[in-house]
């Protein structure tokens, strides 16, 4: 089943709306366990990201899509020059 379009103003309207302290954060199990780490977690249309280490500062809100582009461009071996 596709998923519906959002636009990023409502993916932020729903992460100001209260659904980030309500959301499940999942974490790697290739993160480090020093907590050196991004978690993420289901929000309504998207994705968001956050920091491991500072969960009270704001997070990353994303689309799928934009997840999607991403992941493939990880996988696709984009950003090894990063490692």
């Amino acid at each position: 089943m596709p998923v519906p379009a959002v636009s990023a103003a409502a993916l932020y309207d729903a992460a100001a709306s209260g659904a980030l302290s309500e959301a499940d954060w999942v974490k790697s199990t290739f993160s480090h366990q020093n907590g050196a780490c991004v978690e993420l977690a289901g929000i309504p249309g998207g994705v968001a990201l956050r920091d491991s280490k500072d969960v009270g500062r704001p997070a990353l809100c994303y689309t799928y899509d934009e997840l999607a582009a991403f992941i493939a461009g990880v996988k696709a071996g984009e950003f090894d020059c990063f490692l």
